[in-house]
């Protein structure tokens, strides 16, 4: 009786690590979204968490990849998976790039230099913001991951090409042009809550910051946080608390154009820089920056967080590839909370994927722990979606493999 009962009843080893213990508590990138929700200050959560307006585009974002459906081959050797790809040039172990994210650090004090090394172990490209929170030389030092430098384009063109001229110094491979950012969107759970960048203190803040202890003892005990990029030679670098909107609009060239791309390409080709033009959202901006020489295009509606309404990216691919050809890789950047997003993506036509929200949330619920759990389940994903689907390698990933429904899936709980 007792040997029969010891057969069917093991205690679990004790994980001592706190953090490992609430993540061991997570089966997806959602879970992962509601620790991090617990963890942060609900300001900080809705910055990182919200988008433009109503908020349709951020939800369509991901219900795009819910709505598409996969038709699996069967009966094929499945035995070796591989998800290595090309990716500007350089071959890569999945075609996984983690997009730029301004102010990583209100989720996390260690920000930008827990997700490059969490990066590293997957060999995934990172993209720096213009406004992170560790410069470009501190991330560097540091990461082993290849780097990626996102530019935002300042009216003060010398600090643009300085920051370009930095990033080749720093040995980085590429700079992401965000197009899309002339003017801040609306981003109503910021208006509502009155967030700022850093928070300003205040006694809703206080209240907060005494029901989130751990974040607020970190953020005390750590240096300020700046957008430390552009620290001292902007006018503003995020050491006092402003309002993002403002900054934006008072520091970003509205006048930035097609002529003005040409002027970034440049820049970027002196000093031996790739380009990705991130915020394509039309079929025929994507041919236009096929035709200035840009090496990659990013479809993006920014995450949804600037204008309201815009299609998904997914809902894109098939247009832009069909008009651009295979002579320029095409990235999908936003949605992607699963392994089969990723699959799904690729066979519609992207040569990689971009995921920033994700490896936020994985930031607030655990720092680099936090991070290497969510490109874990991404990458684990990938590949035993590739396995169920009969497809070995990332050059099987085919648009037989989806179809693309008109139908809207029912909105995420939030």
């Amino acid at each position: 009786m007792l040997e029969s009962l010891t057969s069917l009843v093991q205690l679990k080893s004790v994980e001592w690590n706190r953090v490992e213990r609430k993540l061991a508590t997570c089966g997806d990138v959602g879970d992962v979204r509601k620790l991090a929700r617990r963890q942060l200050p609900g300001g900080v959560f809705d910055y990182i968490d919200g988008g433009a307006e109503d908020e349709i585009s951020l939800e369509r974002n991901s219900s795009a990849f819910r709505d598409a459906v996969l038709h699996p081959n069967v009966l094929r050797d499945v035995s070796t998976i591989d998800t290595s790809t090309n990716v500007l040039g350089v071959a890569r172990p999945t075609p996984i790039v983690l997009a730029p994210t301004g102010f990583t650090r209100i989720a996390h004090p260690d920000g930008e230099l827990a997700v490059a090394r969490a990066a590293a172990a997957y060999g995934m490209p990172y993209g720096l913001s213009t406004l992170g929170t560790r410069s470009i030389e501190e991330l560097a030092d540091v990461a082993t991951a290849p780097l990626w430098f996102q530019v935002y384009v300042w009216k003060d063109r010398g600090l643009v090409r300085e920051m370009i001229e930095r990033s080749a110094a720093a040995g980085y491979e590429a700079i992401i042009v965000t197009i899309d950012t002339a003017v801040l969107g609306r981003r109503e759970r910021d208006v509502r809550r009155g967030f700022t960048l850093p928070p300003k203190i205040g006694l809703d803040t206080f209240v907060d910051g005494a029901l989130h202890p751990r974040w607020s003892l970190d953020l005390f005990r750590h240096e300020p946080i700046t957008f430390s990029n552009v620290a001292g030679m902007s006018g503003i670098d995020g050491g006092t608390a402003i309002t993002l909107s403002d900054y934006v609009n008072d520091q970003f060239d509205q006048a930035l154009s097609w002529e003005s791309l040409d002027w970034m390409i440049e820049a970027a080709r002196n000093v031996g820089l790739k380009v990705v033009l991130k915020g394509i959202q039309r079929v025929d901006d994507a041919e236009r920056a096929v035709a200035q020489g840009v090496d990659a295009i990013a479809l993006s509606n920014h995450g949804g967080r600037q204008i309201d309404g815009t299609p998904a990216p997914v809902q894109m691919l098939t247009g832009v590839r069909d008009a651009v050809g295979s002579g320029i890789q095409v990235i999908c950047d936003g949605g992607i909370r699963r392994g089969s997003d990723v699959v799904k993506a690729i066979a519609l036509g992207a040569d990689a994927v971009m995921l920033g929200r994700p490896y936020l949330y994985g930031l607030g619920a655990g720092g680099q722990r936090g991070v290497s759990w969510v490109l874990d389940h991404i990458v684990s994903g990938m590949r035993r979606t590739m396995a169920l689907c009969g497809r070995a390698t990332v050059g099987e990933l085919t648009p037989d493999l989806v179809t693309q429904q008109l139908w809207r899936s029912p909105p995420l709980q939030r």
